[in-house]
């Protein structure tokens, strides 16, 4: 069955690879918000991120495929979203919420106290 969160998790994430700005502001509402957490222990944003534009340069800075690094569409709380590794280990876990086939808004978690269980091997 289709799952319109599903594919646009993976328009998301295909452009986020491809460090393509125009195309994440694409599948972003205009209205998106990005929320980071990186516990003090990582370079994040203090508060949310707001609007497509916003969103699409913090998402290339912190998601967008450096080298070296694999990101995953996996489940995340139950849906859909991405993982950022670097050498099997998580170094960013991304929720999703959409509405229609747009990401409205994003939960970025790069605090690594809190990624260990994300790890891989």
């Amino acid at each position: 069955m289709f799952d319109p969160h599903d594919a646009t998790v993976r328009r998301f994430a295909a452009a986020c690879r491809r460090r393509d700005g125009a195309a994440l502001e694409a599948v972003l509402g205009d209205d998106a918000v990005a929320t980071c957490d990186g516990g003090g222990l990582v370079p994040a944003p203090v508060g949310p991120v707001h609007g497509a534009a916003e969103v699409a340069r913090l998402v290339i800075e912190v998601m967008g495929g450096h080298a070296g690094t694999e990101l995953t569409v996996e489940s995340v709380n139950g849906r859909a979203g991405l993982t950022l590794r670097s050498a099997s280990r998580a170094v960013a876990v991304v929720g999703a919420e959409t509405s229609g086939f747009r990401v409205t808004a994003l939960w970025i978690v790069l605090n690594p106290a809190k990624l260990d269980g994300w790890h891989r091997g």
